[in-house]
């Protein structure tokens, strides 16, 4: 195609994100009106409907590791097998949904982490909260590096053969977290909502017109879609169980396989319990509906959405696999990170491919907004009042809630130009690097949360910070954790990569278990610690009730 009418192309497609992105920044704005107190920007009056609640959900879920990682995985692996992860979700809303759901709005928490206050102390509150900030900074981070993906592609469509460079990623990283942050600046909770609302309807027509684009771009269709697939596995359903090895050998592998049944039942369910039961990110938006009842049936609703959603992401994933085979492209990115994003870019219809990276956009937009919210909110309840400004009015404490946006941002664009230099020398797919930074820290704050709802006098608060580093520690040796350090050229020219291992002490035989095992591993060692201290200083979950209800 002439350049002039790339060009020609791109203007289209740019004018229909434009209005995009413009009505979004439009909608965060006029959401600010009303936000006179630190409640309004952090739970919205307790006035948004279900529904919205619902599709905030899943627009936080469906992040763009999702929209482009997930095609990825299909991609790469050609199977639903990540697709059984979704079952894990499932059970764990319904748990979240009678245990975690109701003592938050009977204690009328802005965060969450306030719930440890009144049950343990300031030292577990503390510890919980800090967590939360740092892990969630590099978990957003490392999946805003999509953010550049899009754009990197873009560039590659302009001006193919030109060098890209890890400033190329940068800059649109810092376009998507600059207007990112100022919406959600400015019109806290709700902004991100009814913009999460906007985004989820975007985000689902978008997937299913792919679907209807890269299957008709196929030659014969669905039979040749077939023919090619013939001979790969696409259970959804697989056990990584290898019963051609010894027990012990079957089971390293199991522990080792990412998708399976087992880690969906096991690992995905208190992974989710984690992520969505004492994440102030996530359950911040469901304590934006009007009661406990309306915020439990978000909750497990968005859980049964899951799996045509992520089913739907693979699908195109396998649907692009055929495609190039049958129709091989020289210009196909090495990192399957892009390969979506390469289609959308160099064979979406002009119009529509603006809509579908609005899409991409709406996806990664969505999830940060939340995050950006969250960590402010988070930051103000927990550590600016109680311990900078405990005499801030609504207005000040407001005021400092936009500014600790601004400043989270800025950290989350440093982190996802790390994880784009890190994607871009190893070529992973960014689901089990965004996942895996999860794993390594919620393990313990879904230990101590299980702690605080499941005894009533166990668990003391200077005790638990012990239990919640041993848990922590735990998953990192455990699961036998190499952490990059630096690289060095040998006597032979040869690049050398240096990485501190954890579990260099353990033997040979124990295996490097998967990511999705990580919060159950971190949970129970920090619950079973925590359990061996009683509470002791009188405080119980008997005595925060009567506490808060006298406050």
């Amino acid at each position: 195609m002439h350049p002039a009418q790339n060009w020609f192309n791109l203007g289209v497609d740019g004018a229909v994100i434009l209005i995009y992105f413009v009505g979004i920044v439009g909608i965060g704005l006029y959401a600010a009106r009303k936000n006179t107190t630190l409640q309004d920007f952090a739970l919205g009056g307790h006035s948004i409907p279900w529904w919205a609640v619902l599709a905030s959900i899943i627009a936080a879920e469906t992040s763009a590791v999702t929209f482009l990682g997930a095609p990825a995985e299909g991609f790469k692996t050609r199977s639903y097998a990540y697709a059984q992860l979704a079952v894990g979700t499932i059970l764990a809303r319904i748990i979240i949904a009678w245990l975690f759901i109701a003592p938050y709005y009977r204690y009328k928490v802005e965060s969450i982490y306030q719930f440890l206050t009144l049950r343990f102390g300031e030292c577990t509150k503390n510890m919980a909260s800090g967590i939360f900030l740092a892990t969630r900074v590099l978990g957003i981070g490392v999946r805003l590096y999509l953010g550049g993906v899009i754009l990197v592609v873009v560039y590659r469509y302009l001006f193919p053969g030109s060098e890209i460079t890890i400033w190329t990623y940068f800059w649109g990283i810092v376009f998507v977290t600059l207007i990112t942050t100022l919406y959600t600046a400015a019109g806290g909770i709700k902004a991100v909502v009814w913009t999460d609302l906007i985004q989820a309807c975007l985000m689902i027509g978008a997937i299913l017109f792919s679907i209807v684009a890269v299957l008709h771009d196929i030659p014969g269709g669905m039979q040749t879609v077939h023919e090619h697939l013939a001979g790969q596995n696409l259970s959804m359903f697989q056990t990584g169980w290898d019963a051609t090895k010894p027990f012990g050998e079957a089971l390293s592998g199991m522990l080792q396989t990412e998708y399976t049944i087992f880690a969906a039942i096991i690992g995905i369910t208190f992974f989710t319990m984690a992520t969505h039961g004492t994440d102030q990110d996530m359950v911040q938006r469901m304590l934006t509906a009007e009661n406990t009842a309306k915020s439990r049936l978000s909750l497990v609703l968005s859980g049964f959405a899951d799996i045509p959603i992520v089913l739907s992401f693979l699908t195109v994933g396998l649907l692009l696999w055929v495609r190039y085979q049958v129709h091989p492209d020289p210009s196909l990115p090495p990192e399957d990170n892009e390969i979506f994003a390469h289609y959308i870019v160099n064979e979406m219809p002009v119009g529509i491919r603006g809509l579908i990276i609005a899409g991409v956009f709406a996806t990664m937009m969505g999830s940060t907004s939340a995050a950006l919210n969250a960590l402010a909110t988070s930051f103000i309840k927990d550590f600016y009042q109680p311990y900078i400004r405990p005499s801030a009015t609504d207005r000040q404490a407001v005021s400092a809630a936009r500014w600790a946006t601004s400043i989270f941002g800025i950290l989350m664009i440093a982190v996802a130009t790390v994880a784009a230099y890190t994607v871009l020398h190893t070529n992973i797919t960014i689901i089990p690097l965004a996942l895996g930074i999860l794993g390594y820290t919620y393990g313990s704050l879904l230990g101590v949360f299980l702690l605080g709802v499941l005894t009533r006098t166990r668990g003391h608060d200077r005790a638990n910070i012990f239990a919640m580093a041993v848990g922590i520690l735990a998953v990192l040796v455990l699961c036998k954790i190499s952490v990059p350090l630096w690289e060095s050229t040998g006597s032979n020219g040869e690049v050398v990569k240096r990485a501190f291992r954890f579990g260099i002490l353990l033997p040979d035989w124990w295996p490097a278990i998967a990511w999705p095992y990580f919060v159950f591993i971190g949970s129970s060692v920090t619950f079973l610690l925590g359990i061996l201290f009683p509470t002791g200083d009188g405080t119980s979950i008997g005595e925060a009730r009567k506490n808060q209800a006298s406050a």
